[in-house]
């Protein structure tokens, strides 16, 4: 694999070779300058070449290969019935971001998209199967519900010159990458394939080698969290982890706060840990189906939850700006994570408060985490009657709860709108 390529990219999109349809979008949406992984990777995805991009969430990846996609569709229209690009993603709620951010960079194009996952009725599966076999340029798919699509001939991917893996790294943890390689045997050879990553792990190497042909590679480093973000650790034995969260809520009383656990069997029984408190709980994992989600997700921004315990199926799917603090009731297994988990706290200008949380086990990864993110974090003084575990170099495994799959929503592209006059003014640099 090509060594890193160089990010010293062009600044402006209207510097790269991208539709006038997209560049009326990015303007309308005000959008300008490019973060570093679209100005590496655009230029690279017009030229058609395979790419490796490596870069945490949050990092705008998803616009660094829709907005070249995009482009190249409308350039080379894909066959009449046929499906142009395949984008695969771990979880419904990225398959919905993916497939909203598609809605508003492809407005003014006549590129259409269908989102499929799991987790909808008959008549919303019925409307998936004729959207696909009447064609569209883009699918966005959580692996699953695509395999049935395949294995009950709804789909026809013979023709399709573009695949995307969002988030590998979680599909491969996620116990999806032989779903992954049976769906790459649908599409032709001769297509060209992205696939994008938080970590860089040797299986995601192994399965880059598999399905890609000389791939070009951009490495963007992990960020830190803002400065805004007042993080604190608790380095307690597992057995007063609990006790150390009622003191944490004790002392700072949530008005919106997000615990975050490693398994969705952790997520369902705290409240019952927690036992009786001033503050509405709701939980969040994989077992609750779309439409649950959706209740307590509004519950939450609405307010009326103040706390909100979930896996990590919450830290990719979630839009509220007004999170007070974030508790990593386990520790991430990676510096992306962390830095994804603590960002839901403290946007929009706001400060907030991160605490974690961490054991025997998880010394390993907290002190991974303060390296490669150069954090300098005392620990915090105990309550009372808890103790510091004893210090360990093993670094187990973890069990982490698998997120299910959603709901499809077919969508069509949208006319160009009749207020444009066409003309962009590119306004002066900040």
């Amino acid at each position: 694999m090509p060594s890193n390529v160089n990010t010293d990219a062009p600044t402006y999109f209207d510097s790269f070779d991208l539709s006038d349809d997209i560049l009326d979008a990015l303007y309308d949406m005000r959008f300008e300058h490019c973060t570093p992984i679209q100005a590496a990777c655009i230029p690279q995805i017009l030229n058609r070449k395979d790419l490796v991009g490596i870069a945490q969430t949050g990092t705008g990846k998803t616009a660094a290969y829709l907005l070249p996609l995009i482009t190249l569709l409308q350039r080379n229209p894909r066959p009449a019935k046929s499906i142009g690009c395949l984008i695969m993603a771990p979880t419904r709620e990225l398959a919905q971001q993916i497939d909203q951010a598609l809605q508003g960079f492809g407005y003014y194009s006549n590129v259409t998209g269908i989102a499929v996952y799991g987790g909808n009725d008959g008549s919303r599966y019925e409307q998936e199967r004729r959207s696909m076999q009447a064609g569209a340029d883009i699918i966005v798919a959580t692996p699953g519900r695509l395999l049935t699509h395949l294995d009950l001939g709804n789909l026809d991917l013979s023709q399709t010159r573009y695949l995307v893996l969002d988030e590998a790294d979680r599909m491969l943890d996620m116990g999806f990458v032989d779903d992954i390689l049976r769906i790459a045997k649908h599409l032709p050879d001769k297509r060209q394939t992205l696939l994008f990553s938080a970590t860089m792990p040797e299986k995601i190497n192994e399965l880059a080698k598999t399905l890609m042909n000389d791939p070009v590679e951009v490495r963007i480093a992990v960020s830190k969290p803002i400065e805004k973000i007042d993080q604190r650790v608790f380095v307690c034995r597992e057995a007063d982890k609990i006790r150390v969260l009622k003191h944490i809520i004790q002392h700072n009383p949530p008005f919106r706060t997000i615990v975050f656990c490693a398994s969705k069997l952790q997520v369902k029984t705290l409240p019952r840990d927690l036992g009786k408190h001033d503050y509405t709980t709701e939980t969040m994992h994989s077992d609750l189906a779309q439409s649950e989600r959706d209740k307590v997700m509004q519950r939450f921004k609405n307010g009326h939850v103040q706390l909100l315990i979930a896996t990590d199926i919450v830290a990719r799917g979630i839009d509220v700006t007004d999170i007070d603090m974030v508790i990593n009731y386990d520790v991430p297994r990676h510096a992306e994570e962390y830095v994804h988990r603590i960002g839901r706290t403290a946007r929009a200008g706001r400060g907030g408060k991160a605490f974690t949380l961490a054991n025997e086990r998880d010394l390993p990864y907290w002190n991974q985490i303060r390296h490669e993110l150069q954090l300098s974090i005392s620990p915090e003084p105990l309550p009372e009657g808890c103790e510091a575990p004893k210090a360990t170099s093993q670094k187990p495994g973890r069990n982490h709860g698998r997120p299910g799959r959603g709901k499809g929503k077919p969508r069509q592209g949208k006319p160009r709108s009749n207020h444009r006059n066409g003309s962009r003014e590119k306004s002066k640099k900040q």
